[in-house]
């Protein structure tokens, strides 16, 4: 057991608590569990672990891996399980067919009894299964209890972002095995991306074969020690962290940085050591990339991060990126203003909306206590302390205020909420996946400029309604 899972974790380290539940479930030859439910964030690791685990080191047990949002009827999910159980492929050569035809649950249970060996053991990884609930009703208990009707050593693994408690079914559900996967710590996500130092200095290295004086720049990167890297980490997460817990966007948005971060040390303008003078040189830069974390649309980070001889130019070019950036996102109308009352109630305080956004909302008594703390400096402003959290009752109330026109409140335009968090404009801070209920609290990921671009797109002024320009 030991051995398998130090196996693993070189692979996937911070992971060891979860591959010793998998190996308790599947690697002792007892036969398996009917079901395990495997669920927890983006980004933790979950059906890579399941892949390595389940396809290199369980001998004599077949796996099917497949997704619910590809499988979208009840057919095509049934046959893709025969097919990959059976190691079936459709091809020209058998004019595409599936290895059976089960358009029912009772075909596709006979034909598992009928295709599959009795003496082998098979596991069904189905990812993304929150999708099942729209399917039949009778889909999701039948999974459960796959390996009672068909008599096989057969376990069904169910992957998802969503608690097992979301699943509702009136003639319930079969007890199932809960495996939750938490959510890389800072400590954990530091120690994981410390052990790819040496793949990016080798991505580093491949960049600098294409520019001037190759020897030196690649000789000062390659004696660059670990403790440089390690102190630009614990730079880049005091910053990043707070705002994305995404491993992979954080890894992402870490490499670009980080060439930005060596061009001084390779120049040999600024010492490896000098911790202040880096820091002032790549504060911009992980500004401007801090308000495009989740934004993947071409090549816009490399061209914020690209470097540039002079500071004006530097600054029009950004600027000239953010409208392009904010001129080619496709939203729809109502979803651009939902956009700008998210920015609106993550940058204001919830007691300043009756002022803001109403017409009689009183006077308001000056005192020398408030006309104080008008007067900001830059980094006591809203918009530079970064996005605080609202719900979706506060959320709705600020687009109905700002929108000129009456719109009512329908299934369209919760789902360009729900657009926006899929596009990572929006994230949640607490009650993940509970949009319905009003009890979820998002966060606005955008900067000020990408939102006031967007905002000139619809002809509102966003500056206006802000507290830190009154």
């Amino acid at each position: 057991m030991e051995q398998t899972v130090k196996q693993i974790s070189d692979r996937f380290p911070c992971r060891e608590d979860v591959i010793r539940q998998l190996y308790r479930f599947y690697g002792d030859g007892d036969p398996f569990p009917p079901a395990v439910y495997l669920y927890g964030h983006t980004s933790t690791g979950k059906t890579s672990i399941l892949r390595e685990f389940l396809s290199h080191h369980l001998e004599d047990t077949k796996c099917a891996f497949l997704n619910a949002i590809e499988c979208y009827t009840n057919k095509i999910l049934f046959e893709t399980i025969l097919n990959r159980l059976t190691d079936h492929v459709p091809s020209a050569d058998n004019g595409y067919a599936s290895v059976a035809s089960a358009d029912c649950m009772r075909d596709f249970v006979g034909h598992l009894s009928h295709l599959l060996d009795e003496e082998l053991s098979y596991v069904v990884v189905v990812e993304n299964a929150d999708r099942i609930r729209d399917m039949d009703h009778n889909v999701l208990p039948m999974l459960l209890r796959l390996p009672e009707v068909c008599g096989l050593n057969l376990s069904v693994v169910l992957v998802s972002d969503l608690p097992f408690e979301k699943y509702f079914v009136r003639t319930g559900l079969s007890p199932v095995i809960k495996v939750f996967v938490a959510e890389y710590s800072k400590k954990d996500i530091t120690a994981i991306m410390k052990g790819g130092f040496e793949k990016v200095r080798e991505e580093i290295r491949i960049n600098l074969e294409q520019m001037a004086e190759i020897d030196k720049r690649i000789n000062v990167l390659m004696e660059l020690p670990t403790e440089f890297y390690d102190n630009y980490l614990n730079m880049f997460l005091n910053v990043f962290f707070k705002v994305c817990r995404d491993l992979k966007e954080l890894q992402l948005v870490s490499f670009e940085c980080f060439q930005k971060y060596c061009e001084p040390v390779l120049d040999g303008s600024i010492a490896p050591d000098d911790v202040t003078k880096l820091w002032r040189h790549i504060f911009k830069t992980m500004k401007l990339a801090l308000s495009t974390i989740y934004m993947r649309m071409g090549s816009v980070n490399q061209e914020l991060l690209r470097p540039t001889q002079q500071e004006s130019s530097e600054s029009l070019e950004q600027v000239q990126t953010m409208k392009r950036l904010a001129r080619n996102l496709e939203l729809p109308f109502y979803a651009k203003y939902l956009l700008i009352a998210a920015y609106l109630a993550s940058h204001n305080a919830a007691k300043e909306d009756k002022r803001l956004f109403m017409k009689n909302h009183g006077k308001q008594k000056k005192r020398l206590q408030s006309v104080n703390a008008k007067a900001k400096v830059s980094e006591k402003m809203a918009t530079q302390l970064g996005p605080k959290s609202f719900t979706i009752d506060r959320l709705l109330a600020i687009f109905y205020a700002i929108l000129d026109e009456k719109v009512g409140l329908n299934c369209h335009l919760l789902a360009q909420i729900s657009t926006l968090i899929h596009l990572k404009f929006l994230i949640f801070a607490s009650g993940e996946g509970s949009i319905m209920d009003g009890s979820a609290r998002l966060q606005c990921t955008v900067g000020m400029d990408f939102i006031t671009h967007i905002g000139k797109m619809v002809g509102f002024n966003v500056r206006q309604y802000l507290c830190d320009f009154f």
